[in-house]
């Protein structure tokens, strides 16, 4: 019978699994290095990517807060300038309500019989200080103040009589509530 020796064949097998699994372990850790390699790069890139977005969108940031702090004092600016328009109208309506207060108040003195010395104006009341001849024309005065459309609830503070030259002469002080003046038509208005 013939004999045929397999072990050098078995061993060549052997040596040739041994080779052929350090060959693909090999192999899978280059593989794997290669990924891992190129995943860091990956995430590197993208990292330099986000931190450039980040330094644009910070720019962008400064910028706009530049433009709104510009935004802020243009209308802190505005504001002030609207207060200041306001106080321009409610000075030019005052000054359009003193005008009318003091016309009435010329048409509702009694002529040639008094006269004012003080007149002080607040929000709420008017205070008039004068002399006359005597206590009718203050009564008269004040009559014709309360029918007027600018005065209300007129209160006679004190009258006492005074000599100016051996002539005696009723001094007087009135206070009187204000009312809201209505606009009186002007001359050019009256005359179509």
């Amino acid at each position: 019978m013939i004999r045929i020796n397999l072990l050098p064949f078995r061993l060549a097998r052997r040596k040739e699994n041994i080779r052929r699994q350090v060959s693909i372990f090999l192999l899978s850790v280059i593989l794997v290095s290669f990924a891992m390699v190129w995943y860091i790069l990956e995430v590197d890139r993208k990292i330099k990517i986000t931190n450039s977005r980040i330094a644009s969108v910070n720019n962008q940031i400064a910028s706009y807060k530049e433009k709104a702090d510009r935004v802020t004092q243009i209308k802190k600016k505005l504001k002030v300038l609207t207060e200041k328009l306001d106080i321009v109208a409610s000075l030019a309506t005052r000054k359009d309500e003193q005008q009318i207060l003091l016309e009435e108040l010329a048409d509702q003195m009694v002529p040639e019989r008094m006269w004012l010395e003080k007149l002080t104006v607040n929000a709420a009341q008017v205070s008039l200080r004068g002399i006359a001849f005597d206590n009718p024309t203050i009564a008269d005065f004040m009559r014709n103040l309360e029918t007027s459309a600018l005065f209300a609830s007129v209160d006679l503070k004190r009258s006492k009589t005074k000599s100016f030259d051996d002539v005696y002469l009723k001094e007087f002080e009135l206070v009187c509530e204000k009312k809201k003046p209505s606009n009186k038509p002007d001359a050019s208005e009256e005359k179509k």
